[in-house]
């Protein structure tokens, strides 16, 4: 049996009524009757005002807790726990493991979306994985490294959500489905009417051809996750008001939107200036501390 199925298993034999000898299956037991005592008093719900609670919720806590989940966030941001029973929580952990999921990834994937925890196996779990083998070809010995790089796919609609960005992606010339999987996954659960078609319309706002603006972020993906408002706008005002770039330099080198304006772009531009010296947008972000401060001084010398 699965570690994470002994461990549900496990927490059932509390509500058993004191056997003369554990179950065997409940070989846990020195950590599973001493731990769960010890959460069930430190954590919140179990204070006297929540004596009330079943024994059936409690053990639920603590499987949860038991897990490494965080039993407190994951009620507040899935509701439906409350009434799931251990039983389909379990059927949720044992398919995901029919699908090369590992019991250690477990505890991260419910943590940063306990929704999963009450997703029906057969109209949202099964159609993702189908959605990942046939539209975006991944292995099924693939499935785990795709979901441990986004968990968040195993909670969206394949017809309302991952399709829809699939295609609207593909239509703008994401033509490496590899990468988009490996390495941009977030972009499939970001909605394309509130997310993406925003920042492609920013950027044609500052003054690029939806060409130019589309050619940015095929070079960067990573520009459709950022904020306008709290990346493009300060970024760009600062670029072309502080440093008078231009529109050609951020068209080659859309990666300037990734770097941090307080810790990356103003001090080294501040050193620049400082220094006289004039060094391609490329090079000053990217390189390294030391890296960069031997430009400074090549350059320098330079112009002396």
């Amino acid at each position: 049996m699965p570690a994470a199925a002994t461990a549900f298993h496990s927490s059932l034999c509390f509500s058993q009524q004191k056997p003369s000898s554990p179950p065997p299956n409940c070989q846990q037991d020195n950590f599973l009757t001493t731990k769960p005592k010890t959460l069930l008093q430190n954590h919140a719900l179990y204070s006297p005002t929540h004596a009330n609670l079943s024994l059936q919720f409690k053990e639920k806590i603590i499987c949860l807790e038991i897990m490494g989940i965080d039993s407190g966030r994951a009620l507040s941001q899935n509701p439906s726990l409350h009434s799931a029973s251990l039983h389909s929580i379990h059927s949720i952990i044992t398919y995901l493991q029919s699908k090369g999921i590992h019991q250690k990834d477990l505890g991260r994937i419910f943590g940063m979306c306990p929704k999963i925890l009450t997703s029906n196996i057969k109209t949202e779990l099964n159609p993702v994985f189908n959605f990942l083998s046939d539209y975006l070809k991944v292995p099924d010995q693939n499935f785990r490294k795709v979901i441990n790089k986004c968990p968040r796919l195993l909670i969206y609609s394949v017809k309302n959500q991952l399709k829809p960005a699939l295609f609207y992606l593909q239509r703008l010339g994401f033509k490496d489905l590899e990468a988009l999987i490996y390495q941009d996954s977030i972009l499939l659960v970001s909605s394309v009417e509130k997310t993406l078609i925003p920042k492609l319309e920013f950027l044609v706002e500052l003054g690029y051809s939806r060409n130019d603006a589309i050619g940015m972020v095929l070079r960067c993906p990573c520009l459709f996750t950022f904020s306008v408002e709290n990346n493009f706008r300060p970024k760009f005002q600062y670029f072309s008001e502080q440093m008078e770039g231009t529109l050609e330099e951020l068209k080659e080198f859309p990666q300037y939107f990734a770097f941090s304006l307080e810790k990356r772009i103003k001090p080294r531009h501040m050193e620049i200036v400082q220094s006289g010296v004039k060094i391609p947008l490329p090079l000053m972000l990217k390189a390294t501390d030391e890296e960069f401060r031997e430009l400074i001084r090549c350059k320098g010398e330079e112009k002396a």
